[in-house]
């Protein structure tokens, strides 16, 4: 290895014919520059590079063990190949983007510096299968770490949730009054939403955990490759097992990019709260002023702006798994360019997602919450009338019969110009039902009804207390 060579690397200047493309042999004239802008990929794919130069590394490996190259020649591609993945992790090396993509470049610049033993690397591959490896290489390093960072925001839920187990709040449905809760359980209501997205990854990361390398353009090879030995070197617990499909599949990238989608769909659904809740006619959340904004014309205004962005992106990532989806649909076997095309919107997805989660997770872990006007939203508005109900199913009475009593109390209310049923006499309980005693008025309590509310799940301390234990049991995992 030598400095000229690094240096010519770095600024992108082909000394020699390393750095055509490596399919240029069979033409007589290059293409032309706007041509080859037009295909090229390694500004998307860039991101995989220390992904290509480890499956480089295992395949040079098995080359040697299978006797195809030699061991100085292993040898010189193996301390290449670490040479480039050290100096492009200190910024000595800078990506070439006159190359075709980041294969080229990684052996371009390996074969710069090694020599003939770099033109053996791609020996018994195809750019189909390794691109299909350096993908899956990449997802299984990069989705732990995302997974980290939505175990995070859990955590952060469930901890403000353990300061809030007895703080009152309405549930609602249809955007109506409908039963009375805590901010704890609706925290914890969020939390469950991203534990199931953890889950989801989990299982996507399953399917990609055998290699495809081996697979060559579509037919595997003649040469005596070992794709098991890959692949146990990898850490794949396995190989695909037909060599046609492991070039054509593409479901990883739509499977992981459903994943993201569902991931924005609760952080879009949990903004698109915050932003109510923060409104004057809610105000149950202030905002910290560090993830608020002000407004151009009215000096009053402290905007919602960054929940809003995070909901205003979910179309992005919607978008991106509608394009896999489409780009897909209608391809022959085996690989076909159009599949050059999946990388963009799978890494854009998951870049969206991923910095939508650390913004949410700073936002609502600095923001105040305030008691006595979620407290108050208990109060009116009938939340207490199936408790009503539930008071006299505890007499005997079967429910429908007790559901209809408690509708009558509500009618009741609403012609008297009351807003709440605690607000009748208990003589104007007795001639809806004769089974109405001066204890239903502690029963019907919004504090009552939510700590009555004891089943799994239910919004009582008790319960939420231990969906905080087992959320907090699945961070710990993590």
């Amino acid at each position: 290895m030598n400095d000229s060579n690094i240096n010519n690397t770095s600024h992108g200047t082909i000394t020699d014919n390393n750095h055509a493309a490596l399919w240029h042999g069979r033409f007589a004239e290059g293409p032309d520059a706007v041509a080859v802008e037009f295909e090229t990929s390694i500004h998307v794919d860039e991101r995989m590079a220390l992904d290509d130069i480890r499956g480089s590394k295992a395949h040079a490996q098995m080359l040697f063990e299978q006797g195809i190259i030699s061991k100085e020649e292993n040898k010189a591609i193996q301390d290449g190949l670490a040479s480039i993945e050290q100096d492009l992790a200190s910024g000595k090396l800078v990506i070439d983007y006159s190359a075709e993509d980041i294969h080229s470049f990684v052996e371009a610049t390996l074969t710069d510096r090694v020599g003939e033993p770099g033109r053996k690397l791609h020996t018994g591959r195809s750019r189909n299968d390794q691109i299909a490896l350096d993908e899956r290489l990449y997802l299984r390093r990069v989705i732990p770490e995302l997974q980290k960072k939505i175990v995070s925001l859990i955590n952060t839920l469930a901890d403000i949730a353990s300061a809030h187990t007895h703080s009152l709040l309405t549930g609602y449905t249809h955007m109506q009054h409908a039963q009375p809760g805590t901010l704890a359980q609706h925290l914890c209501a969020w939390a469950w939403m991203l534990v199931r997205d953890v889950d989801r990854l989990s299982d996507s990361l399953k399917r990609v955990q055998l290699s495809p390398l081996g697979s060559g353009a579509l037919a595997g090879s003649g040469l005596p490759l070992n794709r098991e030995l890959v692949a146990e070197s990898l850490g794949f617990t396995g190989v695909t097992q037909n060599s046609l499909d492991s070039v054509s599949d593409r479901d990883y990238c739509i499977e992981f990019t459903s994943d993201f989608a569902l991931l924005q769909s609760h952080l879009s659904r949990m903004c698109e709260e915050v932003v109510l809740w923060s409104t004057t006619e809610f105000g149950f959340i202030d905002l910290s002023e560090k993830w608020s904004t002000g407004s151009s014309i009215m000096p009053q205004k402290k905007n919602p702006d960054f929940a809003e962005l995070i909901r205003g992106r979910t179309g992005k990532v919607y978008g991106d798994l509608i394009n896999l989806l489409v780009m897909m649909k209608g391809l022959p076997l085996a690989y076909d360019r159009d599949m050059q095309e999946d990388k963009a919107p799978l890494f854009e997805a998951l870049d969206t997602v991923e910095g939508n989660v650390m913004v949410f997770e700073a936002m609502i872990s600095s923001a105040k919450w305030n008691l006595e006007k979620m407290e108050a939203s208990c109060y009116g508005g009938f939340a207490n009338a199936t408790d009503v109900a539930d008071y006299l199913v505890c007499k005997g009475v079967p429910f429908r019969t007790a559901h209809g009593v408690a509708a009558q109390c509500v009618r009741k209310c609403i012609d008297s110009g009351l807003d709440a049923i605690e607000k009748l006499s208990l003589d104007e309980m007795k001639i809806i039902s004769p089974l109405f005693e001066a204890d239903i008025f502690e029963k019907i309590t919004p504090e009552a009804c939510m700590k009555a509310r004891k089943t799994t799940g239910g919004p009582s301390p008790e319960q939420t207390e231990k969906q905080i234990s087992a959320l907090k049991d699945f961070c710990a995992k993590f």
